[in-house]
């Protein structure tokens, strides 16, 4: 049977992706997979079933030029990804989700190493000395600079992995016998994604609790509780983009992409949108640390950019299909 669906994938390669082709496509499978049945039943080889199948139903042309189907203009033509290509973009991706992933991760640990070490100084210095507590603040943003420093350069890294694949913008076909592979690969994977995105929400949800059980115990450690909350929030940050990278591997394998110049648009407004999420958090981050010295709360920034780089895509879809005008 995989060869006679490969055989119609390529009969159908030239036509335009219509509901009408895709409705003739699927309606063709059906028949070829009953005869193919029928033959089979009746003794035939698997050799002889596909090859009656295939001589019965073969001839495309006479098919789409009773309907009036025209053939695809070559530059509505979408390329055809290889094996190799396919299996380099989901590694890439997950390279990538593990880059930004461990920048988003850096960025918490940065914040809470300066909460932690101002806190420290001021706990432990000696009380009169102004100088013990600016010392351990200025330590924390010594720390917190390089941190963030090491993850901006991680979050570069990351985008420019995935820029070699920036041909899949504008369209491609999967071989049915790849398709079917990323397919399993994702069902595959779905048990572990889920795992993931439960802990990590069950992270970021439990994570404030260790700020009340820090006040619970003495007021004064109420920042280390803060500092032991961005480390779990971040690690909770970090399951979502990293698996999510790669769950959106698959989805984009597995999207239909035959792209009309609406769609092509559509993918554009996307990707521009996730090129800048990351470094106007960081900007954002530092805007609101310096100008406003808010480093208590700016931290949010990166689990709030990590989330958005993984939905935006979704979100933009839906907002298209609420107002498809």
């Amino acid at each position: 049977m995989e060869t006679i669906m490969v055989y119609l994938e390529n009969m159908f390669a030239n036509l335009p992706r219509t509901p009408e082709v895709e409705r003739l496509k699927q309606e063709l499978l059906t028949g070829m997979e009953d005869k193919y049945l029928e033959l089979k039943r009746e003794g035939k080889s698997e050799n002889e079933a596909i090859g009656i199948v295939i001589s019965e139903f073969g001839n495309i042309e006479e098919l789409t030029a009773e309907l009036g189907i025209e053939p695809a203009r070559m530059e509505e033509l979408v390329p055809v990804l290889t094996e190799e290509q396919a299996y380099a973009y989901t590694d890439a991706k997950r390279s990538a989700g593990l880059w930004t992933g461990l920048g988003v991760l850096l960025c918490a640990f940065g914040v809470g190493f300066l909460i932690f070490m101002s806190t420290l100084a001021e706990n432990y210095g000696m009380s009169a000395a102004q100088s013990s507590i600016d010392t351990g603040t200025v330590i924390g943003l010594i720390g917190m600079f390089l941190l963030v420093a090491i993850a901006v350069g991680m979050f570069i890294h990351s985008g420019m992995k995935l820029e070699r694949f920036s041909y899949l913008e504008e369209g491609f076909q999967l071989p049915y016998s790849l398709k079917q592979n990323l397919q399993r690969n994702q069902a595959n994977f779905a048990l572990t994604y889920r795992v993931a995105l439960i802990t990590g929400v069950s992270l970021c949800i439990l994570a404030p609790a260790l700020i009340f059980a820090a006040a619970y115990l003495n007021d004064n450690y109420a920042p280390y509780g803060v500092t032991a909350f961005m480390v779990m929030a971040g690690v909770g940050v970090f399951l979502f983009v990293y698996y999510g990278n790669i769950q959106g591997a698959y989805t984009t394998l597995m999207e239909d992409h035959y792209l009309t110049a609406e769609k092509k648009k559509e993918v554009r407004a996307v990707k521009a949108v996730e090129d800048v999420i990351w470094p106007l958090a960081i900007a954002i981050f530092l805007f609101t640390g310096f100008v406003m010295h808010r480093w208590d709360i700016n931290w949010v920034v990166f689990p709030i950019a990590g989330i958005l780089s993984g939905s935006f895509g979704n979100l933009y879809h839906i907002m298209k299909d609420r107002n498809p005008s």
